[in-house]
C-alpha cells in the first residue's frame, strides 16, 4: 500500500508548489514511486512538474456522460472507465501525475465517482507514494474518492486569513470522519515571524517557516518547471529536512 500525502490550504499559499517540491524530494532521495495526483479544479500540478496532461478525469465523466455509446459493448463499463484513467496519467521519469479536474457538464457522475474509488484504490497499490494536491475544501477526500491519508500537510502563510482557513480545513478533516494518521503545518512564504499563539491553537504538528523564494518566483514567471531549482535551493534544502516526518510517517 502507497503512503498518502494529502497537502491543502487556501489559494495563494503555494501550496501546489510545496506538492511538486514533495515529489521531486521523494525522487531525488530515491524513496520509490510517486503518483502525483492533482485534486485543485485550477489545475497546474503538472505544469510545474514539467510535464504536458492531455486529459484530466473531469474531462473523461464529461465524455461519458455525453457520449454513453462510446463504451465498447465487448469491454464493459468498469474497464472501459479504468482504461481511459490509466491513459489519462502522464508519466515522468519514476513519478507520474494525474489530474482530477471536476466534470462540467450535466449528468448523474454518482456511477463513474464509485467507479473511480475503486480506480483509486488500486492506484495506490501501484506507487511507492501517491502526493495528492487538494483544493482548501478537500473536495475528493470528502468525496471518499481517495477516502484517507497518512499525512496531511496543511499549508499556510503567516496571515489571520490563512491560519483561519487552516483551522477550518482541519476541523473539516474531523466533520467528515477522514482516516488522517499525522496532521502537519507548515507556514510558507512568510517574511518574517508567526503569531506562535495562532499555531498552537490549530492542533496541528507545526513542521516549520519557509521564507520567499525568489529563485522559485523566477521560475513562475517564466512559465518553467521546477526541476529547474538548483539542488541546494533554500526552499528544497528545508523541505528535504522537515519533510522527513511527512514521508516517514509512522
Amino acid at each position: 500500500m502507497g503512503r498518502v500525502i494529502a497537502l491543502a490550504g487556501k489559494g495563494g499559499t503555494g501550496k501546489t508548489t510545496l506538492a511538486a517540491l514533495v515529489v521531486r524530494v521523494i525522487k531525488e532521495k530515491k524513496l520509490g514511486s510517486v503518483l502525483a495526483v492533482d485534486a485543485d479544479p485550477n489545475s497546474n500540478l503538472a505544469e510545474v512538474l514539467g510535464l504536458e496532461v492531455k486529459e484530466s478525469i473531469g474531462s473523461i465523466l464529461d465524455d461519458l456522460a455525453s457520449h454513453p455509446q462510446s463504451v465498447p459493448l465487448s469491454m464493459g463499463k468498469d474497464a472501459f472507465i479504468e482504461y481511459r484513467v490509466q491513459t489519462a496519467i502522464a508519466e515522468g521519469d519514476n513519478f507520474d501525475v494525474l489530474t482530477m479536474g471536476r466534470p462540467e457538464g450535466p449528468g448523474c457522475y454518482c456511477y463513474v465517482n464509485n467507479v473511480l474509488r475503486n480506480i483509486m484504490g488500486k492506484l495506490v497499490k501501484d506507487y511507492a507514494f501517491v502526493v495528492i494536491d487538494n483544493e482548501a475544501g478537500l473536495e475528493h477526500l470528502s468525496r471518499r474518492t481517495t477516502g484517507q491519508a497518512d499525512s496531511l500537510v496543511v499549508v499556510s502563510d503567516a496571515t489571520v486569513v490563512g491560519l483561519k482557513a487552516a483551522k477550518r480545513i482541519t476541523a473539516l478533516t474531523r466533520e467528515l470522519g477522514l482516516k488522517i494518521k499525522q496532521e502537519f503545518l507548515i507556514v510558507n512564504r512568510c517574511p518574517a515571524g508567526v503569531d506562535k499563539g495562532r499555531i498552537k491553537d490549530l492542533k496541528l504538528d507545526f513542521l516549520g517557516v519557509l521564507s520567499n523564494d525568489p529563485a522559485i518566483e523566477g521560475l513562475s514567471l517564466k512559465g518553467s518547471s521546477l526541476w529547474g531549482l538548483a539542488g541546494d535551493n533554500i526552499t528544497l534544502t528545508a523541505l528535504g529536512k522537515i519533510g522527513e516526518r511527512i514521508w516517514h510517517c509512522n
